[in-house]
């Protein structure tokens, strides 16, 4: 993802001679970005060393804590209107595994129990020793990653948001976590995909940024205003009954907005469910979604050059069909039927499973698909206009002061127009934007052109 950075200096002659540092350029709550994301100096914990992991860019690394260890996070800089609700996803290093229940397999160093704490204290400083106050407890929890919405409309100005190992899944005293905080807007569900479904997706919608990177590192390329939570429900071998069967009690503790269904490759793999079976299941698990006041999406059933799976699914992708009839509300997610039909390269030697470039054209395909069916029907992503500093529609002598003031001190913003100022497209806000964007006033260059769709 790209990164802007800006200098501050005294005066705008000493911009000249200055290199460089880093900047956050605009706030992660107006980027979309999760609001502790790459704060790697505002996170704290009794295991210090790699609290850093917890909320880079980089989901390969983790937090290493241990049964009663704690991450603190502190989001003082972060607009108090921007931190009334929030939502606080994790994320361990099993991916494969989503609930080790249903099928009764070993579960992974995961959490089982947490408490999520929350602190009005003072940010900018030392991790708070008391003051905390608990607002969700956990216990006997059997999933690899979660999420907890946090109201705090109701309370003084929070601070600091705290998570805390109760207890690991497997017994054991280690865990490691990926930690996101995002912020919601008021009277809305948290903008968060639970991504259910069978060895398909459990080996393609990975959090971990594999390929081109991950779903939401994917829908922040094409619209920087969104990067949602995502969680891989996938689990390996399991069918559309297992989902009907375990749906309610996930949905119990998934607090966000999307739903996607994707089984029915084993169900179709020597007809073992059947169409008409599979179809009800998958209707079941449709009305929870709704009556949870959340939105179902659902995928074709990908294209097979296995036989076994080829023999039937046009029969079970027919009941994809039929649903999509007969529930207007469920949003479309990608065909996978037809494109793995025209691109069978992108199948495993197994001819079921996407191989690794497969995989990374499925997450495309998802971040395409939620940015047209979701997001773009929401709003239109306004244009970048270079030069556009303030955000008014046009470029005057307004965007320089707006562009020094920002570069000479640390407490202007931007105003979410970062990108604008970037002039010279580098990544970076100093001295050579400045001066470009002088050129561009005196020569009289500042033409607004008529807004644009972003692709």
């Amino acid at each position: 993802m790209k990164k802007l950075y800006r200098v501050y200096a005294a005066s705008a002659a000493a911009l000249l001679a200055c290199a460089a540092v880093p900047a956050a350029g605009a706030s992660a709550a107006e980027s979309g970005l999760p609001i502790n994301r790459n704060k790697t100096d505002k996170v704290f914990s009794d295991q210090q060393n790699t609290a850093y992991a917890s909320c880079n860019d980089v989901y390969y690394d983790a937090w290493n804590g241990a049964v009663g260890s704690w991450l603190a996070y502190d989001i003082s800089d972060t607009p108090a209107a921007d931190r009334k609700y929030l939502n606080l996803a994790w994320y361990s290093g099993a991916w494969n595994n989503y609930d080790y229940t249903v099928l009764n397999e070993s579960p992974g160093a995961s959490l089982s129990a947490y408490t999520v704490s929350v602190n009005t204290a003072a940010g900018g400083g030392a991790c708070p020793e008391d003051g905390w106050k608990d607002l969700c407890t956990v216990k006997d929890y059997t999933c690899h990653s979660g999420e907890v919405y946090l109201d705090l409309s109701g309370m003084d100005p929070v601070n600091w948001v705290r998570i805390t190992a109760d207890g690991v899944q497997n017994g054991a005293s280690q865990v490691n976590l990926n930690v996101d905080i995002h912020s919601v807007k008021e009277g809305d569900l948290p903008d968060s995909f639970l991504f259910l479904g069978d060895s398909i997706t459990a080996g393609g919608m990975v959090t971990f940024s594999a390929g081109d990177g991950n779903f939401a590192d994917l829908v922040y390329a094409i619209d920087p205003s969104h990067y949602p939570a995502q969680e891989n429900g996938g689990i390996g071998g399991i069918f559309s009954t297992d989902g009907k069967n375990n749906i309610d009690r996930w949905l119990a503790s998934y607090p966000g907005k999307y739903v996607s269904i994707a089984y029915g490759t084993n169900d179709c793999w020597g007809d073992q469910t059947g169409a008409e079976k599979y179809y009800e299941n998958t209707v079941y698990m449709i009305r929870a979604i709704q009556n949870a006041g959340k939105i179902a999406i659902l995928p074709k059933i990908p294209f097979s050059l296995e036989k076994g799976v080829s023999a039937n699914i046009e029969r079970y992708n027919a009941q994809v069909d039929r649903i999509y009839e007969e529930f207007p509300d469920v949003l479309r997610g990608p065909d996978f039927y037809a494109y793995f039909e025209e691109h069978p390269e992108g199948l495993s030697a197994d001819g079921v499973h996407p191989n690794s470039d497969g995989y990374n054209e499925m997450r495309k395909l998802w971040a395409k698909q939620v940015c047209e069916e979701i997001y773009t029907a929401k709003q239109i992503t306004p244009l970048l206009l270079s030069g556009d500093v303030n955000g008014d529609g046009k470029v005057s002598v307004a965007d320089a002061v707006a562009l020094a003031n920002y570069l000479c001190t640390k407490t202007d913003t931007l105003a979410g127009n970062a990108a604008n100022a970037d002039l010279n497209g580098d990544g970076r806000l100093n001295a050579v934007d400045l001066s470009l964007l002088k050129q561009q006033i005196l020569a009289s260059r500042a033409v607004i052109q008529p807004p644009v769709m972003r692709e």
